[in-house]
């Protein structure tokens, strides 16, 4: 069966040349793919869903991030599957099949760029872009073992990109070498090619570990040891990132309930500032698609559905404060990081959950994860993913954030990094570790 072999990421294949002068170009002969919410010209943008593909017309025209790394020499393969209106970290579709994880085919990929993270993670592509609102970039690239890049909010055009929640929604992509990495992302941020800067401080939030079911060693260490050798061990600091955030973030009072309070697994003031993000999330979504919801009454799978008719029921209700939160918070994180500094927390809170997994458990893992992954929601921070091999025969992953518009500072960090972080974790791996 044909979706057999391509790991079941595709929605469908075809060939969009690049640019002519190619073979000069910082892209050239390199493939991708994309996600199933960009437009390209004569093909209909599903957004996941049979309904919405059914209801909406062939692009027009191509979104300007897809033709950036064409125009730099890159060959597109395909359009991608992706989790229904880019509703869930999943990446599990019940109308088009969910793309198998290449580093564990029984657990699920993550989502919502499942296929994007799929194709790029089997060696299918050499890169692929796919959109971050929530996670869905970091997710999967954590879940498949893949680095993923999420960058600063609003700095990659996301014109001929269906919208989910414009406040938090960002382009991004999906590499397994960080050369590649960062030569896409030198392309979409149109950056010029500038030497290294070292960082000026590593601050580990060490409550954020503690939310992992992986042990905190295994995932700091291999960072730990790259930066003393790189840059010299004194640069690590250590922070309690949920008090700093409590007291920084006067806003987020709103949303410090009492549920949020008694969560055992979650630090509360995580927990508030996922509360404030998915808040606006659910607002900004109704006011895109809540006719076309309403109208329609799209077919749409299990959790997805609750989701998006919890939107369609939103209300303007505490939405100022959401927007004061994420300005008290970017301007917290610019004093705690500095110029140069970096904070580390864990991409997710631990291994991928097994497919068809029970909800229950499922929605607790959900509420560390979105803890971890509304710091940079929130902030507009940029961040990468980075994979750390296999523990307990499944994928780690670590993620560095860096302040707005420090870009290509973080892609060359990563790449300086990178080669020495895999070394430490093949001894971690080698020790049973």
């Amino acid at each position: 069966m044909a979706k057999d072999s391509d790991y079941g990421a595709f929605m469908e294949k075809f060939v969009l040349q690049p640019s002519p002068s190619a073979h000069e170009l910082p892209l050239n002969s390199l493939t991708f793919a994309v996600k199933d919410i960009y437009d390209v010209d004569g093909y209909v943008t599903g957004f996941g869903n049979p309904d919405w593909a059914r209801t909406h017309p062939a692009a027009t025209s191509t979104a300007p991030a897809v033709l950036a790394v064409l125009r730099a020499g890159a060959t597109c393969i395909g359009k991608t599957v992706m989790d229904e209106m880019a509703y869930s970290i999943n990446g599990e579709n019940i109308h088009y099949g969910t793309p198998r994880n290449p580093c564990a085919p029984d657990r699920v990929p993550g989502g919502s760029s499942s296929g994007s993270a799929v194709a790029v993670g089997a060696k299918l592509v050499d890169f692929a872009l796919g959109t971050d609102t929530g996670g869905s970039i970091r997710v999967p690239a954590s879940y498949c073992g893949i680095l993923g890049f999420r960058p600063s909010h609003d700095v990659v055009s996301t014109t001929g990109v269906i919208p989910m929640a414009q406040s938090f929604d960002s382009m991004g992509w999906f590499a397994r070498d960080p050369v590649i990495l960062n030569r896409v992302g030198r392309v979409l941020l149109q950056l010029p090619d500038v030497d290294p800067v070292n960082p000026s401080q590593i601050i580990i939030a060490e409550d954020c570990f503690q939310l992992s079911a992986i042990p905190s060693d295994r995932v700091t260490e291999p960072l730990f040891k790259s930066v003393g050798k790189l840059f010299g061990g004194d640069l690590v600091k250590h922070a309690i990132l949920g008090d700093y955030v409590k007291e920084k973030v006067p806003s987020l009072k709103q949303f410090m309930t009492k549920e949020n309070a008694d969560q055992e697994y979650n630090i509360p003031s995580l927990a508030a500032l996922s509360s404030a993000m998915r808040l606006l999330q659910r607002y900004e979504f109704k006011k895109n698609h809540g006719e076309w919801v309403s109208t329609v009454k799209p077919d749409l799978g299990p959790g997805i559905s609750e989701r998006v008719w919890e939107a369609i029921r939103t209300t303007d209700e505490n939405v100022d404060v959401c927007h004061s939160v994420k300005t008290e918070l970017r301007a917290a994180l610019n004093a705690l990081l500095g110029d140069c500094g970096v904070l580390a927390i864990p991409t997710v809170p631990g291994p991928p959950p097994k497919l068809q997994c029970d909800p229950i458990p499922l929605e607790a893992f959900r509420a560390k994860a979105f803890s971890l992954l509304s710091i940079a929601g929130v902030s507009g921070f940029c961040q990468v993913s980075i994979p750390l091999g296999l523990y307990d025969n499944l994928p780690v992953a670590i993620s560095l954030l860096a302040k707005h518009g420090s870009d290509g500072f973080l892609l060359n960090l990563v790449e300086s990094l990178y080669k020495n972080i895999q070394e430490e974790v093949g001894i971690a791996e080698k020790k049973g570790y």
